[in-house]
């Protein structure tokens, strides 16, 4: 089977999909951020690409080189900034590089541009992107469109219950935690070391920020809750429903024909 990945494939068979009415490109967008002393700083991007390549098999897609620099890590939702291996875009660098890639893709006569986010605090900088690209494209009379989504917002409350059975808490304490650990020894449990796991309770976080950022106010480990209760048999059942979430959304919002699923 022919990859899904667009740096694998020649110029030749990348232009015969592009002209098919159907052509669909899927950006991954991560981060370089510490995950805890048991993962990697790829993770973000790592996952965004992996669940891209099971959407693009389900759609006929293409998966665009990832993004692998990410907006600024937040404390109540990445650790924070400060923290040692976290290598990071302003604002306005993350916005201005999504605008320039979607036009580029627009250019080269693509209709059906998403971009599959991985990254906590990246989505407002890729929302800002992308519609100033669409924006331009459209006034220049090119029929583009884009499509914005967060993986983790197709995990269904049926999947939560089973990964979570002690009850769920929130994304935004979720890095570094079960689900992307989960996830991780799934799909790349090679570079998971659950013997270096961090277990501590939930991070209590308090409803606002302090400027410069306290180290204090959040874990040592860098985990925002503990990873223990990861398993690669939790991380089938999350890549099941954000996969099968995702493809849905995207068939469904750009109406591509039944011949292209599975196409690829």
């Amino acid at each position: 089977m022919q990859s899904v990945f667009l740096e694998d494939i020649d110029a030749d068979t990348y232009a015969a999909y592009v002209a098919q009415a159907h052509a669909t490109v899927i950006i991954p967008a991560g981060a370089t951020e510490q995950h805890g002393p048991h993962m990697p700083l790829g993770v973000d991007a790592m996952l965004s690409r992996a669940i891209a390549a099971g959407v693009a098999r389900k759609l006929g897609a293409l998966v665009a080189p990832t993004l692998s620099y990410g907006y600024k890590s937040q404390p109540r939702s990445g650790g924070g900034n400060h923290r040692i291996g976290t290598t990071s875009l302003s604002g306005a660098t993350l916005s201005g590089q999504v605008e320039d890639i979607a036009r580029s893709f627009i250019g080269q006569a693509f209709t059906k541009v998403v971009i599959l986010n991985g990254h906590f605090e990246n989505y407002q900088f890729i929302y800002e992107g992308l519609e100033i690209a669409v924006g331009h494209a459209r006034e220049a009379g090119l029929d583009a469109r884009a499509m914005l989504l967060s993986y983790w917002d197709f995990v269904d409350e049926e999947t939560l219950d089973k990964v979570f059975p002690d009850g769920f808490l929130g994304w935004d304490i979720e890095h570094g935690g079960v689900l992307e650990t989960s996830l991780m020894l799934l799909l790349h449990p090679e570079k998971v070391d659950m013997s270096r796991a961090v277990d501590h309770p939930p991070a209590q976080l308090k409803p606002y920020d302090v400027f410069p950022e306290d180290p204090a106010r959040t874990p040592a480990s860098g985990c925002l809750s503990s990873p223990i209760g990861a398993s690669a048999e939790r991380g089938q059942l999350l890549l099941d429903a954000v996969t099968n979430g995702v493809a849905r959304a995207i068939e469904a919002e750009y109406s591509l024909p039944v011949e292209a699923l599975g196409a690829r």
